[in-house]
């Protein structure tokens, strides 16, 4: 059956979007839970009996190509600064959770 006979076949449908620069809406994302893959394990070790006035280590995932960080899965009770461009409302929770900050880029 030809769908040439019903209605709608013809025209346009939606909305146009004129200049559309598709730059603008790259968001790679990560999720909280393999934020820990992006620094190598000594690291993680070396900090890991951190205090609440000692260093933490700082993981900028824009270095990596993310941008957005995602609330998906469970972060290690040790406290970390994550530096990125966009995060959502459940991973900024869980990483204030654990001690952490979380740090916007432009």
């Amino acid at each position: 059956m030809f769908d040439r006979f019903h209605p709608g076949y013809f025209g346009k449908v939606g909305m146009r979007y004129f200049h559309k620069t598709k730059n603008q809406f790259h968001r790679p994302t990560i999720n909280i839970d393999k934020v820990w893959t992006l620094v190598s394990e000594e690291t993680r070790k070396e900090y890991a009996n951190a205090g609440p006035n000692d260093a933490v280590p700082v993981i900028d995932v824009t270095k990596s190509g993310y941008f957005k960080v995602l609330g998906k899965g469970k972060l290690p009770e040790q406290p970390v600064i994550i530096k990125a461009k966009f995060f959502s409302k459940l991973a900024e929770q869980k990483v204030k959770a654990v001690g952490g900050a979380c740090v916007l880029t432009a």
